[in-house]
């Protein structure tokens, strides 16, 4: 049997990655087709069961484009069973203005709620404000069978000071679970729960912004003779890239541009970039994002440059300059301003002094 494992889809989202607004949209376009293929990866690959382990969508309305399109990809693949446990981001009235939901999206509320299919229980709670104090008290499992329980939330030891974010994992250890599937967190992680079971964050399909790099896709489970074996599967459309270079020693913009270009030779063209410029410049190189934007902009499908950098600046370099530099230097190194005004002041000082 095969089961597959997803959360944070965060459809219709806004996009958080800086875009302007045709690829914004182009991308949000991109998150639904990422969960059509997904679906129909599922159906070929004969997987019974997909669950959503919340925050499917982003918004606080759902767009009758998004909300039509995952009705409709469920209903069409009446094979697969879904499971669908709202996150926090869920609370949107999605299913209640859903109308008649089709017979295989199965839903979850404030208690426990199970279900079975074949040799698996999947059992699930939503954590919001109507989530009972002692839920994972009440957690009763049939230790015969293949338990996966489904919560969406931020794991910890202990639970924390908000319990409609916490997973206490303290508090489902020995309880007879195989595979906890979480969703909340947007990077995969696995783990032990105990000499039985692990937990797992499948994290998101999609990257939005740039806290979001790395592989992104789902979990796949093969559950075979009452075991469970998790596999991640990258799915991404398009993967993000946060890249520090450093430009010390860099004395042209021809300098910073061939720096950078060497630190993106083995990113895709389809995947989207963040350059972060760091080092130590020499006060008469001023590092042009701009610049380096344009020049680069056809090697990814979107890029964004930041300035990082500091002013390298020697003192004494300046102590018995002469010149209205120096002067100027002086009296700004001197002065009680803070580190960062500093910098400021002497960078835009000197571009003026040399005519830029």
């Amino acid at each position: 049997m095969k089961i597959i494992h997803c959360a944070d889809l965060h459809l219709d989202s806004s996009m958080e990655s800086g875009l302007p607004p045709e690829k914004a949209g182009e991308r949000r376009l991109e998150l639904l087709r990422t969960f059509t293929r997904m679906v129909e990866r599922a159906a070929e690959e004969q997987v019974e069961a997909i669950l959503l382990a919340g925050d499917l969508f982003d918004a606080g309305t759902v767009s009758a484009r998004a909300g039509s399109c995952v009705l409709d990809v469920v209903a069409e693949h009446p094979q697969i069973t879904f499971y669908y446990l709202q996150g926090n981001h869920d609370r949107n009235g999605f299913l209640s203005d859903a109308g008649r939901l089709p017979d295989n999206l199965k839903t979850f509320g404030p208690g426990w709620t199970s279900y079975e299919q074949g040799e698996v229980t999947i059992t699930g709670a939503e954590l919001c404000k109507d989530t009972p104090e002692d839920l994972m008290e009440r957690l009763a499992l049939n230790q015969s069978r293949v338990n996966i329980v489904m919560l969406h939330g931020t794991a910890g030891e202990q639970e924390g000071s908000d319990p409609q974010d916490t997973v206490p994992l303290r508090a489902l250890r020995g309880r007879g679970i195989d595979y906890l599937a979480l969703g909340h967190i947007h990077s995969f992680r696995l783990d032990r729960l105990d000499d039985r079971g692990c937990w797992c964050y499948s994290g998101c399909l999609e990257g939005r912004g740039f806290d979001e790099c790395g592989e992104k896709g789902y979990v796949e489970l093969e559950i075979d003779q009452g075991k469970i074996v998790p596999a991640f599967v990258p799915f991404a459309e398009r993967s993000l890239h946060d890249i520090p270079v450093d430009i010390t020693g860099a004395l042209t913009q021809d300098d910073i541009q061939r720096k950078v270009r060497q630190e993106m030779r083995d990113i895709p063209q389809k995947d989207i970039v963040q350059i972060r410029l760091t080092g130590r410049v020499e006060p008469e190189v001023e590092p042009d994002p701009a610049w380096i934007r344009k020049w680069l902009e056809d090697s990814c499908y979107f890029l964004k440059v930041r300035d990082e950098t500091s002013l390298l600046i020697r003192p004494e370099d300046y102590r018995y300059d002469v010149s209205l530099k120096g002067e100027f230097v002086r009296l700004v190194l001197a002065s009680e301003l803070a580190e960062d005004e500093k910098e400021a002041v002497l960078r835009k000082g000197i571009c003026a002094l040399t005519g830029e």
